[in-house]
């Protein structure tokens, strides 16, 4: 068990574990159970984005980061269409046993399904799995489609001029991949 790291940390499940969109060191691998992914809309923001919802049984991975000078409030302020959510058990990681973890999602009943006015932007998610892949290999990619729901969301193809304020460049590689897993989860992209 490390011991280094005792601050307060938070999970990352979407473009968090694409290292190259934050300065957040150091970060590490982490597990959550009894969540699972959700692409959602909210009032808060034009676009769709990931979300998680309780979901027995299921494990998400990602990367879990310290919370910079365990201010909660900038972090908060950050992700302000979400809510911070205290994690105990549920968070698997190699840290003291008695770290303060926390999820970030969508309050219940605030977020709705993504519309062809609010889509999920391809640019987006093209930067999430580029992380997955990174960090976790193709297993990971796999997962992370495995354990995200809301793949009927209308995806807006904005690779030629993106959208997303932190896109990536990708690999043709993981673009083909990218694009392979849309087909497997019958995914509908937009023009």
């Amino acid at each position: 068990m490390d011991q280094s790291g005792r601050g307060p940390h938070f999970f990352g499940y979407g473009s968090l574990v694409n290292r190259s969109t934050h300065d957040y060191a150091p970060v590490r691998a982490a597990r959550v159970t009894g969540w699972r992914r959700e692409w959602r809309r909210s009032p808060m923001r034009e676009i769709a984005f990931l979300t998680v919802v309780r979901a027995p049984g299921v494990v998400l991975e990602g990367l879990m980061a310290e919370v910079p000078g365990a201010d909660w409030a900038a972090l908060d302020a950050r992700e302000f269409a979400y809510e911070r959510v205290a994690l105990g058990a549920e968070a698997e990681h190699d840290l003291h046993p008695e770290t303060d973890v926390a999820i970030y999602a969508i309050p219940e009943g605030q977020h709705h399904a993504p519309t062809p006015e609010s889509p999920v932007l391809l640019s987006y998610l093209d930067v999430v799995v580029q992380g997955y892949l990174r960090e976790f290999g193709e297993a990971g990619v796999a997962g992370f489609f495995e354990t995200t729901q809301g793949w009927d969301a209308p995806i807006l193809d904005d690779r030629a001029a993106p959208l997303y304020p932190r896109h990536r460049v990708l690999t043709a590689a993981e673009r083909d991949l990218v694009d392979l897993w849309l087909l497997r989860v019958d995914a509908r992209k937009m023009p």
